[in-house]
């Protein structure tokens, strides 16, 4: 079976290295922060976003727990105010769209309102070879809407800046599934949708 989480490390450590920055848009219990520190190392930095005070608190724990470098900065706030917090430009960012694993509050998740800012804003931070991750939950209303946004928006991108790419099991139509987004090597500024065509 395809291990959908394996493949997310993969593409993100062709991208990301030592040294580098990185962003948890998602933080949930900290599994995604925790590879990204260990990632870049101790000379690297992580921010990592969640709405969630128990989000915050799991994640610490986890990291401590796992011996993780002193390297992160955790925030309770939205991720689509990353540009208050983020001054610099990132290497790789991973989305864990949907709601906290194992809160019980199902009812908190991320929103297409906030989700479109936050990816935007993604990309718009992200270095030439960059790369964002953004795993997508269908087996709930909003997160097959946020799915279905992101897949139109990406859509609208050039692809001599961009290269968008969607990854799914074809025969299990509610399994997550996730997009990799790459912005390409050279140092053309990005400057969001244009025509394709071109």
């Amino acid at each position: 079976m395809v291990d959908l989480v394996g493949l997310h490390k993969h593409f993100i450590l062709e991208h990301l290295g030592e040294g580098e920055v990185a962003v948890d848009f998602t933080m949930g219990n900290g599994n995604d922060t925790l590879f990204l520190s260990r990632t870049v190392g101790a000379t690297g930095k992580v921010y990592a976003f969640d709405i969630q005070s128990e989000a915050l608190e799991s994640t610490e724990a986890h990291l401590v727990a796992e011996g993780a470098p002193k390297n992160y900065t955790l925030i309770c706030a939205s991720h689509h105010r990353v540009k208050e917090f983020v001054k610099e430009p990132i290497k790789a960012g991973m989305f864990n769209l949907g709601y906290l694993p194992r809160s019980g509050k199902k009812t908190v998740t991320t929103m297409r309102e906030t989700t479109m800012p936050a990816v935007e804003a993604a990309i718009e931070l992200l270095e030439p070879d960059g790369a964002l991750i953004i795993a997508i939950y269908p087996g709930h209303e909003e997160g097959a809407l946020e799915g279905d946004m992101l897949r139109e928006y990406f859509k609208t991108l050039s692809r001599f800046q961009i290269c968008a790419s969607e990854f799914h099991i074809l025969n299990s139509p509610t399994s997550p599934y996730f997009f990799l987004v790459e912005k390409t090597p050279r140092t053309t500024p990005y400057v969001g949708k244009t025509d394709n065509s071109k």
